[in-house]
Formats: structure tokens, sequence, C-alpha cells
């Protein structure tokens, strides 16, 4: 089962995974996601992490213990070790980026259904520090204080990205991305966008 907010976006992962595996049901809600991963009991759900409404962890937390069958891998355009580590200790049996490919998202897809966890190479890291007890990233609280979506677009930018390369990753509109970095900005009492990847580099965020 397909779980993103973004029509778009299931459509195209539909279409890389092709007859690679049965896709049995999309949703793009929490709400619409519990109800529909109870009825049908996926071998696999892939998982946004970040939804308007919630997101991988409310839809983990709604569907709790009542379909043990069913294992998920989360599917992000985010690789916070924040968000890799929320999303695994809610129960998810592995984590990718969107940046994979379709036969790779497919044979993910084939090894957590047969019981593996899987990670793209760089995030394995992060789960093996949270588990073993270490730190896996210096967060600073100001963090905190951002939305989801505005950790998203900081990372993005402190890439590098522009605005108009930011608003296709992520499916918004260019003057939303701007709204963000704006809000960004205020909050963390940044002048910049030079500023903004420092500030990100030193805390590890990229």
């Amino acid at each position: 089962m397909l779980v993103d907010d973004h029509r778009l976006f299931r459509s195209g992962v539909r279409a890389e995974l092709g007859d690679a595996v049965d896709v049995v049901g999309e949703a793009e809600t929490v709400a619409d996601a519990v109800v529909l991963i109870k009825a049908t009991a996926p071998d696999v759900v892939l998982l946004d992490v970040h939804m308007p409404d919630g997101g991988g962890r409310a839809v983990l937390a709604g569907v709790g213990s009542d379909v043990p069958q069913t294992r998920f891998l989360a599917l992000s355009v985010s690789d916070a070790a924040e968000d890799v580590i929320g999303v695994i200790r809610a129960g998810a049996r592995g984590y990718v980026t969107k940046s994979i490919s379709g036969a790779e998202l497919a044979d993910a897809v084939r090894r957590v259904a047969g019981g593996d966890a899987v990670f793209s190479p760089r995030l394995a890291g992060f789960v093996l520090d949270a588990f073993s007890g270490a730190t896996a990233a210096e967060v600073d609280d100001a963090v905190d204080l951002l939305t989801a979506r505005e950790r998203e677009v900081l990372r993005l930018i402190a890439r590098g990205y522009t605005y108009r390369e930011v608003a296709s990753e992520l499916f918004i509109a260019g003057k939303t991305v701007e709204t963000h970095v704006s809000s960004v900005l205020r909050k963390l009492q940044l002048s910049n966008r030079r500023e903004l990847a420092r500030w990100a580099t030193d805390r590890k965020l990229v």
C-alpha cells in the first residue's frame, strides 16, 4: 500500500514499481491510511514520514498491533537523523529516501516483506547509533521551533537548492517556499541563506 499526501508522487511510485509488486491500495491522509491498512492487511506499507495531518508516526500509532503481519517501510524526502530514528522507534521496519530508483525500491519492498530491515546507506548509521545509546546528531533546541515542512525546506536550501528546485522536490509553490524560508530565518534569528546553510551544517542537519 502507498501512503503519501501527493497523488502525483503516488502515481510515480506505481509507475516505477511496475509489475514488480502488487499495489493493493493508496491513501493520502492518516485516517484513511489507518482504515485501509486494517481492512486489507498489506504485506508492506510504503509510508511517507511527513504529511499535513501527522505523517508516518501517526499512521503507525493508529494501526498499533492490529495487523502484526504488515511491515512498514518509510519513503521520505527527509534524511534527517531525528526523522529516521523517530519513525523506526514508532515501528517502521526500514527507511529509504525518495532519491531511490524504482528497481531499488522494489527490492527494498521485497526485503522488508521477507523480514529484513532496509535503510538507505547513509541512514543505517543513525539507527545503529540511536539504538546503541549514542547521540545520532547534535540537534539544537531551536530545531523544535520549526515545523516538519520548515525542516524539509531548511535542509534543501542548506544543500544549495534554489527556491524553484525546493518547490519541485516538495510539490509546493515557489511562494510557499519563500514563506517557509522567511519563517525559518525569523525563528532561528538568521539573516540570509548563507547563515542558514552554516547553521544547518554545524548541527549535522544537512
